[in-house]
């Protein structure tokens, strides 16, 4: 059974959520990738906050394509969320209470999901054009000059992910190598 998610979430609401859970996000997330995960570090660096109003959101680590099939976005899909280890934890700190990609993360990121409250969400690789389904609306919000690494403001409805690291740290990816599932 998919539990739905309705976003932005409070940590809170999150921490109910346990790895393996099978959630459906509605509302607000943002696409956010290496390039955009940098700028967010130095806009936090010289701010001493997330910009554009991140803080309390969820990232999506995707780059979406230009709009097709008379949808919003031709596809979306998650990328490796690794690539993304180096910013986690301090954007975590800055407010961010959910990310999605896909694949194992650092143990600094399971630490900081542990220690703020945060969750690390895994999407399905390979259903890019099947995902782009469940968006509803998209928005440029800043950075146009890195394409699709721009950080767009995305809507979304019924999207599905599954708890990888819950704000316990509890980690999907480790048990399932450890053999504890």
């Amino acid at each position: 059974m998919s539990l739905r998610i309705e976003l932005p979430c409070p940590r809170a609401a999150l921490a109910a959520l346990e790895a393996g859970d099978e959630v459906l996000l509605s509302g607000a997330l943002y696409t956010m990738r290496d390039a955009g995960h940098q700028r967010a570090l130095e806009c936090l660096g010289r701010e001493g906050e997330l910009p554009f109003g991140l803080a309390g959101q969820a990232l999506f680590y995707a780059g979406p394509t230009p709009p097709a099939a008379g949808r919003p976005l031709g596809s979306v899909g998650p990328t490796t969320a690794s690539r993304m280890d180096f910013a986690t934890p301090a954007l975590m700190e800055a407010g961010i209470v959910a990310c999605i990609g896909k694949g194992k993360r650092a143990p600094e990121v399971v630490r900081a999901c542990q220690s703020t409250g945060s969750v690390y969400l895994a999407a399905v690789g390979g259903i890019a054009a099947l995902l782009a389904r469940h968006v509803t609306a998209s928005e440029l919000v800043a950075w146009e000059d890195l394409g699709t690494e721009a950080l767009r403001r995305l809507t979304v409805e019924d999207l599905p992910a599954y708890v990888a690291i819950d704000a316990a740290g509890r980690d999907l990816y480790r048990a399932v190598e450890e053999g504890a599932l």
